[in-house]
C-alpha cells in the first residue's frame, strides 16, 4: 500500500475497461491496482465477467456493494475506494475479447481518462499519476496521444515479484497471416522518453477518455487481428502511438493453466448445443470484416461507423506511417531489417516513390553440369530456369539457350549468374531447371537448395 498526501491535488477520473475470461487472475489485478494508485478514489473500473456467475469471488475478496442493481448480472461494488462495476455475462455466451471489451467501454461516464488492460495484469507505485503525468506531456507534441506496448512480463506465485521482469519494449510488424491480416510483435526498447510507434496493444492502452467513444471496441472482432484494426482505427481517427520507456504495469503471458475461449468454444461444444458457434467460425467472420476494414476485399462495403475508418487521416497514411503495403502483403525493406523499423516520420515525396522502394534484389550463381546443358540426342533447344519460394510460388524465370552456356570444354560445368527483384517480403528458397526439346517435351528436372 502507498502512502498518499492529504493536500495533493485533486486527480481527474480514470475509467478502466477490462476483459476477464474465466481468470483466477482478475482479483489479484483488482487488488494490486487499487492498492498501487495514489488516488484509487478516482478510478471508475468496468469488468465484463465472462466465468460461471458465483459473485461471492467478489465479496470474499473484500468489494462491498456500493448500491443496488436493477438486473443480476450487472452488480456495483466499492473496494479499496474505487468503483467498480461488473458486467456477468457466462463465458459460454462469449463472443469474443473486443466483445468483451465493448461490454465494459457502455459503463463508461466522460471520465477524462482512459485504461484498457487484461485481467492478468501487476502495476508499479503511483501508477495512475505516472500515466496521467506523461500521457500529458506528449501533449506537448500531439493533440492525441496514446501510451500503449505490450508490458513486460511477470509470474503469480510466491516469487512474482522477483519475476517481474525490468525491460521494456516498442511494438514491431511481425508477419501477414495466411488471410493478409500483419500480426506484430515486440522488440526491446531503450529510451530516455516514450517513443513514437505505429501498433496499438489490446493489454494496454492509456489514452484521453473520448478514445472510448472515438475508438470503441468492435464487437465483431473474435480475438486474432484487434490490435491492428485498433491502429488503424485510431490513426485515422487522429490519434499518436507512443510506447513507453519505463514499465508501468506487468502483464501474465504464459497462462498455461488458465481456461481458453477456444478450448470452451470447440466443435464439440457447438454440436452439444453449449455454444452457438465454435470460436473458429466466429473467428472467420471476424477475419472477414478486418480484410474489409485493411482494405483487402475488393468488393466489399466499407465498414459503418463507429467501427471503420475516421476522418482525420486515410489508410494509405497508416501504410506510409508503417512500412505496409497491405494489398501487396509487402514491407519496407527497414520493416524487415535488423532496425525493425515500425514509424516512418517523413512519407514519401509521392505515391511511386513509395511504391519503388518495396523491392528486394536477389543475386546467386549456379553451376550446371554438361548434361543439363546439352541433353539427350539433338540437344536442349533451350534451358528454363526458375526460382520459387517456400510455398511454391514463382518469383523469376529465364530460358537460355545452350550456345549462351559456354565452358573451356564440353565436359566442364557451366556457371550462370542470374539476379532478379522480388517484394521484400518473399525470399527465394528452391531453384529448378529443366531443358526444352521439340518433338521430345521436357527433359529431367533438376531442383536445387536457393
Amino acid at each position: 500500500m502507498i502512502f498518499r498526501e492529504k493536500h495533493m491535488p485533486p486527480q481527474p477520473d480514470i475509467f478502466v475497461s477490462i476483459a476477464s475470461y474465466r481468470d483466477p487472475e482478475l482479483i489479484p489485478t483488482l487488488k494490486d491496482m487499487t492498492d498501487n494508485a495514489s488516488s484509487p478514489q478516482h478510478l471508475h473500473i468496468a469488468v465484463c465477467w465472462q466465468d460461471e456467475g458465483d459473485f461471492s469471488v467478489f465479496s470474499d475478496a473484500g468489494l462491498t456493494v456500493s448500491r443496488q442493481s436493477e438486473t443480476q448480472d450487472t452488480r456495483f461494488f466499492c473496494y479499496n475506494g474505487a468503483s467498480v462495476t461488473v458486467i456477468y455475462r457466462h463465458y459460454l455466451t462469449s463472443e469474443g475479447a473486443c466483445w468483451a471489451r465493448h461490454l465494459s467501454e457502455t459503463c463508461y461516464q466522460d471520465e477524462p481518462y482512459f485504461l484498457q488492460i487484461d485481467s492478468h495484469c501487476r502495476f508499479i507505485e503511483g501508477w495512475d499519476q505516472q500515466m496521467i503525468s506523461l500521457l500529458e506531456s506528449l501533449k506537448k507534441i500531439s493533440a492525441l496521444p496514446v501510451l500503449s506496448a505490450y508490458p513486460p512480463g511477470y509470474q503469480p506465485g510466491d516469487d512474482e515479484q522477483k519475476s517481474k521482469q525490468t525491460s521494456v519494449s516498442r511494438m514491431i510488424f511481425r508477419e501477414f497471416t495466411r488471410e493478409g491480416i500483419p500480426m506484430v510483435g515486440s522488440h526491446v526498447l531503450t529510451a530516455p522518453r516514450p517513443v513514437r510507434g505505429s501498433y496499438l496493444a489490446g493489454g494496454f492502452i492509456f489514452a484521453p477518455g473520448r478514445f472510448v467513444r472515438d475508438v470503441p471496441n468492435d464487437p465483431q472482432i473474435f480475438f486474432a487481428g484487434e490490435e491492428i484494426g485498433m491502429s488503424v482505427r485510431a490513426f485515422t481517427q487522429g490519434y499518436d502511438v507512443y510506447h513507453p520507456h519505463i514499465p508501468l504495469l506487468w502483464h501474465y503471458y504464459k497462462r498455461a493453466e488458465c481456461s481458453k475461449i477456444w478450448q470452451d468454444h470447440n466443435d464439440d461444444a457447438r454440436k452439444q448445443g453449449a455454444v452457438s458457434r465454435a470460436w473458429w467460425e466466429r473467428d472467420r467472420v471476424s477475419k472477414q470484416r478486418l480484410a474489409t476494414l485493411l482494405g483487402l476485399n475488393n468488393d466489399a462495403q466499407e465498414i459503418a461507423p463507429p467501427y471503420g475508418h475516421g476522418d482525420q487521416r486515410t489508410l494509405r497514411q497508416f501504410e506510409y506511417q508503417t512500412g505496409l503495403h497491405l494489398r501487396l502483403r509487402a514491407v519496407q525493406p527497414a520493416v524487415s531489417g535488423d532496425e525493425k523499423q515500425a514509424f516512418f516520420a517523413v512519407p514519401p515525396a509521392s505515391d511511386a516513390e513509395w511504391l519503388e522502394a518495396f523491392t528486394l534484389w536477389h543475386h546467386r550463381t549456379i553451376t550446371l553440369s554438361p548434361a543439363e546443358i546439352t541433353g539427350p540426342g539433338a540437344g536442349y533447344e533451350f534451358i528454363r530456369l526458375s526460382v520459387y519460394d517456400r510455398d511454391n510460388r514463382l518469383l523469376f524465370t529465364c530460358r537460355q539457350p545452350p550456345a549462351s552456356l559456354t565452358s573451356p570444354d564440353e565436359q566442364s560445368a557451366v556457371s550462370l549468374s542470374i539476379r532478379f527483384s522480388t517484394l521484400p517480403c518473399c525470399y527465394p528458397h528452391r531453384i529448378r531447371t529443366c531443358g526444352w526439346q521439340s518433338g521430345v517435351g521436357w527433359g529431367e528436372l533438376t531442383e536445387t537448395p536457393w
